[in-house]
């Protein structure tokens, strides 16, 4: 991340006394952060070599910054991890990534099982080795994790190239400045995470706001104390954020807020933006392709919650059916997409693996989508998620959106529950406070909005909170386990 390292040393040179980040451990100054940044590369670089593959537990804290800093002034490769991870998965980030350098808090390295002995950043410690040849990793710059929600994550290989055009394109997308606060709500542990998160705030040149413990009325109040201008989270995220708000408008001065990574429902997410002062953009995009689509603060509401905006400059995205052709505008295919933040590949055995692409170099999703004949992008689901009751495919994204209509649900999650006669059938796991909202309301406004009956749920269960998983998305597996334990509960 030699460009950054750059952008941080010009920072340091002009204003050395200014704030870069602020969190938990209280405000880091540019010239405190990048001295502590040369210190870890001088000692990387004894142990490592130049250009060192550096696994780090990636908090939302100053010691990721410093690490990112460091691992670019040696032309090296920062790899992720939370520090959530358990051993088996540190093990098999291990296998995929074979990292030169391991770097973590001294109870989260016990409990990955591996011994660190060389004590940095103010209690930490690492581990080091001579380093492996940095073009294993085709130019990649940061590997960050998938987060698993379908069977084992996998290492994202990122440039600095990709991350520089992302950051950039949502820069003059949202109509931030220079020097504007950005806030890090997300855990610093994907590659998407590291690029919205610190890639694009230290491009900006204004402070980073580093929440690290997910608390939303806490991330409220932090960013508006702080006036942050812009961040990035996931549709739960920012439907927590509006229910918690102690009073409204906290958020007036935000230019925006964007929103991706989930279902998200138009009416909900109105809410919450009016709640909380600002104005949500849609975005669709994932760790392989960054942010590759978004709405701007200046589209209508119909657009910035309805749809999930156009392409960045310079990215394509079309919608295809099973023989590869693009479909019509208005109608669902499969997404696919190519463009100048497409991942170099996938970490394995050390080395990348190029994606599998298309011909003609797109990139399956494996999600659904539609375009208008304005190019606005609309995902309508993955093409894997679908319940399958009677033999009938039902389409959870559909019944999620009309179920989030109902003015009295605050977030849904539709999933299946297993039946020994229909194989599966419809459960709706419902955060609301109204404790008298029962199955029957929740059919009566299916029907009204026009879903057919075969699509209605047939369970409903009041949940305090939807289960998520380390990124804050929707933790779809975990919701289904939940549904069965309630429902079998309920039955026994």
């Amino acid at each position: 991340m030699r460009e950054l390292v750059a952008d941080v040393d010009r920072r340091a040179a002009a204003s050395p006394g200014d704030v870069l980040a602020i969190d938990a451990d209280g405000a880091h100054t540019v010239g405190e952060l990048r001295a502590a940044a040369d210190d870890l590369a001088a000692i990387l670089a004894r142990h490592t070599g130049e250009r060192p593959t550096l696994l780090v537990q990636a908090d939302n804290s100053w010691r990721t910054i410093v690490a990112a800093l460091a691992v670019g002034r040696l032309d090296g490769t920062l790899a992720l991890l939370s520090r959530h991870a358990t051993r088996q998965e540190f093990a098999a980030a291990c296998t995929d990534l074979d990292p030169d350098a391991v770097l973590a808090a001294p109870a989260v390295s016990d409990g990955w099982s591996t011994a660190l002995d060389i004590p940095v950043l103010d209690g930490w410690a690492l581990a080091a080795r001579p380093a492996r040849p940095a073009e294993r990793w085709a130019g990649g710059v940061v590997i960050g994790l998938t987060s698993g929600s379908t069977g084992r994550a996998k290492g994202v290989v990122q440039t600095e190239a990709a991350l520089r055009y992302a950051g950039r394109a949502t820069i003059d997308a949202v109509g931030l400045r220079a020097g504007d606060a950005v806030a890090a709500l997300v855990p610093l542990s994907s590659a998407a995470a590291i690029c919205f998160g610190l890639y694009l705030p230290l491009m900006l040149g204004g402070r980073m706001l580093l929440a690290d413990r997910w608390d939303p009325a806490a991330a409220v109040d932090m960013m508006a104390e702080h006036d942050a201008r812009w961040t990035m989270c996931v549709p739960t995220m920012a439907l927590q954020m509006g229910s918690a708000a102690r009073a409204e408008g906290l958020l007036s001065a935000m230019t925006a807020m964007t929103v991706g990574g989930g279902p998200m429902d138009a009416g909900a997410l109105g809410r919450a933006e009016r709640r909380l002062g600002t104005r949500f953009l849609r975005v669709f995009g994932m760790s392989e392709c960054l942010g590759h689509t978004t709405s701007l603060p200046t589209d209508p509401e119909s657009v910035r919650l309805g749809t999930d905006g156009t392409p960045f400059p310079g990215t394509e995205l079309r919608a295809v059916d099973e023989t590869g052709r693009p479909v019509p505008a208005g109608v669902v295919g499969r997404a696919q997409v190519r463009g100048p933040s497409l991942f170099a590949g996938y970490a394995r055995a050390g080395a990348v693996e190029p994606p599998e692409l298309t011909a003609d170099g797109f990139l399956p999703t494996g999600d659904l989508a539609a375009l208008d004949a304005t190019g606005a992008v609309t995902i309508r689901g993955r093409e894997k998620d679908v319940i399958i009751r009677g033999g009938r495919n039902i389409d959870i994204t559909e019944v999620e959106t009309a179920v989030a209509r109902h003015p009295r649900i605050e977030q849904v999650c539709v999933v299946p529950v297993p039946d020994d006669v229909l194989g599966e059938r419809i459960a709706l796991l419902a955060v609301t406070d109204q404790p008298d909202l029962d199955l029957a309301e929740v059919q009566r406004h299916l029907a009204a909005e026009g879903l057919t009956k075969g699509k209605w749920p047939e369970f409903l269960f009041r949940v305090e909170a939807l289960p998520q998983n380390r990124v804050g998305k929707l933790a779809r597996a975990e919701a289904a386990r939940l549904a069965r334990r309630l429902r079998d509960a309920a039955h026994a």
